[in-house]
């Protein structure tokens, strides 16, 4: 899938998780959070990439997969009402 780089969506407030800033560099964060704003979902499955696709046009929430350089699974998940986006581990959902 082939997005551009121009936002889709309202990120809202940004936020990420005590957890998540303790394992993941900032730059990590900032690289997924522009793929994340232009529609790159990232390493999510079939059915995610569906429903985010919908979700951009009916307003629903919109799910990310990412993986640090070293291998570790993060997720960003900004909320239906586009009032917040957080960036979190698997762990603290």
């Amino acid at each position: 899938m082939t997005t551009s780089k121009q936002p889709k969506f309202s990120l809202g407030q940004t936020v990420i998780t005590a957890n998540a800033q303790s394992i993941l560099s900032m730059e990590e964060v900032l690289v997924a959070m522009r793929r994340h704003h232009s529609g790159d979902w990232g390493d999510v499955d079939k059915h995610d990439l569906e429903e985010n696709e919908k979700s951009l046009e009916q307003g629903f929430r919109l799910f990310s997969v990412y993986h640090s350089q070293s291998g570790v699974k993060f997720w960003i998940i900004t909320e239906a009402d586009r009032s917040i986006t957080t960036v979190l581990m698997p762990e603290d959902y």
